[in-house]
């Protein structure tokens, strides 16, 4: 029996509400690519400043990157002005976005201290009015992404889903911290029942969903009309696909074989070349590879190794060498 059932987001239908989570510097255009292939209800774009979107600038333009294989594509603003994001809204929806998605969520300092992000959970007036400018500026759907509240003495998530349920906003999605929690301590799935039964909006649970159980765990504790997923998926972009398949009751999906991941990883390292450039490209990738090669044995003394390497072909042929064993004793 199907635990999950497809959710509108304005004219968007989700099918299966399993999402992954922006996150900067991981969700790029090649991570998400993959994600999508395994299987995703939706993906949500990296972190984009608003300010930046308007120059143009080429990180913001590569973070707005996106495939067609993504659709519906979600792209995710974040800004402290209203017109400035209001127009960074208006240019990413001229860019083929379906969804427009506000960051109220984000703990990280150099965002909050520039009245972003989660910095925005203590100024409500200015919260409602960067999401009455946005919502007003575009024809596509936008949703909202939000903490619990700053911290544990002013939990105003249902307070704050209200105003955006009057205002447009057509989905909300709740990481289960305050923003003085950072990521620190477990996601609280039990207070996000507050913010579902607060609006009439569909409702995600966010934060420490990193498998199967964890995902039942979320909906059947907060009530909620689906999962987004982030971390969990550091070195699993398959685990969006397996969460769909158990929450749908299509059973156990296993993980890729490791020729299979040694293939996802060498494809991920050289679409990120392309998009990044060589310099660039290498060192973004190399977080990705130690999540790739967590838990295998020698993995720790191997990106000591691989770390060290600027040419990609060198690391390329590193991760073959790597590999080998695995690949010979599955084959024996």
């Amino acid at each position: 029996m199907s635990l999950t059932k497809p959710i509108s987001v304005g004219p968007v239908t989700i099918d299966a509400p399993v999402i992954l989570a922006p996150m900067t510097g991981v969700t790029d255009l090649p991570f998400r690519k993959i994600v999508k292939r395994f299987g995703a209800g939706l993906t949500v774009s990296e972190m984009i400043a608003s300010q930046a979107m308007i120059r143009e600038t080429r990180q913001s333009l590569q973070k707005a990157a996106w495939d067609p294989s993504e659709e519906p594509v979600s792209l995710q603003l974040a800004g402290c002005a209203p017109i400035e994001m209001a127009e960074a809204a208006k240019l990413n929806e001229q860019r083929g976005a379906a969804i427009i998605d506000i960051n109220m969520g984000c703990p990280v300092k150099k965002v909050v201290n520039g009245d972003a992000g989660s910095a925005l959970m203590r100024d409500l007036p200015l919260a409602a009015s960067i999401i009455e400018a946005t919502v007003k500026a575009v024809k596509v759907p936008v949703t909202l992404k939000m903490r619990m509240g700053w911290c544990h003495d002013s939990l105003n998530a249902p307070e704050l889903a209200r105003i955006a349920q009057d205002l447009g906003i057509q989905m909300i999605t709740i990481h289960g911290r305050t923003r003085n929690q950072m990521y620190k301590g477990s996601a609280d799935w039990i207070f996000v029942r507050r913010v579902k039964d607060a609006t009439r909006l569909p409702v995600i649970v966010n934060g420490d969903i990193c498998s199967r159980e964890d995902a039942r765990t979320a909906l059947e504790q907060s009530g909620a009309d689906g999962v987004m997923i982030g971390r969990g998926t550091y070195g699993k972009p398959w685990l969006l696909g397996q969460v769909m398949a158990d929450l749908s009751g299509d059973g156990d999906k296993p993980d890729p074989t490791l020729d299979e991941q040694l293939a996802i990883i060498l494809e991920q390292y050289d679409a990120m070349q392309s998009l990044y450039g060589r310099q660039t490209g290498v060192n973004l990738a190399r977080k990705h590879i130690g999540w790739y090669t967590k838990g295998l044995t020698g993995s720790a003394e191997f990106r000591n190794r691989v770390n060290t390497q600027d040419d990609p072909a060198v690391v390329i042929g590193m991760l073959r060498e790597f590999y080998l064993p695995w690949l010979e004793k599955a084959a024996a």
